[in-house]
């Protein structure tokens, strides 16, 4: 008994002694000083920095007007939020890294200028997430306008998710757009605002140019944090972004299969064809159910894991 008494006793002075320890971790191991000592600590250790802005920019080709002091306040707004927003800027980095050589080439199949694809990233960071309007997908499509522009959307097939088919609906989109407006900064307004909402803005102000234009918050900050996207991705190292090569994530290795009848089971299918059901997800999201019915016996192109696929996302 009195062996047990000794026993728990000691228990019990290591228990309070570790809660003791855990107590004092929320403090700093520095020495208390004074609150000036303690000012000069936090002064010499942590640093932000104003950012300095481009001389010269342009988008699509088109000449920003950098001598203008709203634009430049609203161009440095952009950079400064998407460089102090560390977390998400170094996985735009990354992601861009895997899908861009695929929108890039899109774009100039479809005669679209390259920064376009600036515009897929900050429409959805390359994460297929649902805005609270129901737009989905890297370009963010509601599901009327992507339908209107060639997409398949429905229970099973959900081409907004398909990334090269998105982009195609979104080339097509950009095109009319430049078309209606003469702009490339235009276009792009118009896919956030719609080419209804440019055109009304454009007759009352009576002006032809979007950096002429009073917009809506959204709409009036929306190429400017394309331009800004587009600087801190072509320049990292100048607003602090420091990756190695190894950092990035690497486009998939895939193969394309050719399915034109029905898939009962996606589970089996994929066992059948040396993968899992996870991965055959992944690699095309469009596929939105278990199953693909497909009783019109389309043609469709389901990406499957190409040699190295495994080895490339551990890289």
């Amino acid at each position: 008994m009195k062996r047990l008494l000794l026993r728990t006793t000691a228990w019990l002075v290591l228990l309070a002694s570790g809660s003791l320890a855990a107590h004092l971790l929320v403090y700093s191991t520095s020495s208390e000083g004074t609150d000036l000592d303690h000012l000069q600590r936090f002064n010499d250790g942590y640093k932000v920095f104003s950012l300095t802005l481009p001389d010269e920019l342009s988008f699509c080709g088109e000449p920003v007007p950098m001598d203008r002091i709203d634009v430049r306040e609203r161009l440095d707004r952009e950079l400064l939020v998407n460089t102090y927003w560390q977390s998400n800027t170094l996985l735009a980095h990354k992601r861009a890294n895997r899908w861009f050589p695929l929108i890039e080439e899109v774009l100039k199949r479809e005669g679209v200028p390259e920064d376009m694809k600036y515009l897929a990233l900050v429409e959805s960071n390359f994460t297929n997430a649902v805005s609270p309007m129901g737009a989905a997908g890297y370009w963010q499509f509601l599901k009327e306008t992507g339908q209107h522009h060639g997409l398949e959307v429905n229970a099973e097939v959900d081409e907004r998710y398909n990334v090269e088919k998105s982009t195609e609906a979104a080339c097509r989109y950009l095109k009319n757009a430049y078309a209606k407006h003469g702009s490339w900064a235009l276009a792009a307004a118009a896919y956030n605002l719609g080419s209804g909402g440019v055109d009304k803005q454009l007759g009352r102000q009576k002006k032809e140019n979007y950096f002429d234009l009073l917009l809506p918050e959204e709409t009036s900050r929306y190429v400017f944090r394309i331009l800004a996207m587009k600087e801190i991705i072509r320049n990292p190292e100048r607003y602090g972004f420091h990756l190695r090569q190894r950092d990035l994530y690497p486009p998939y290795k895939t193969r394309s299969l050719e399915v034109r009848g029905p898939i009962e089971d996606i589970a089996a299918f994929a066992s059948a064809n040396g993968t899992d059901y996870k991965t055959v997800k992944l690699l095309n999201p469009w596929l939105r159910e278990a199953k693909l019915s497909n009783r019109e016996g389309r043609a469709y192109e389901i990406l499957l894991p190409g040699t190295g696929f495994h080895d490339a996302m551990a890289e």
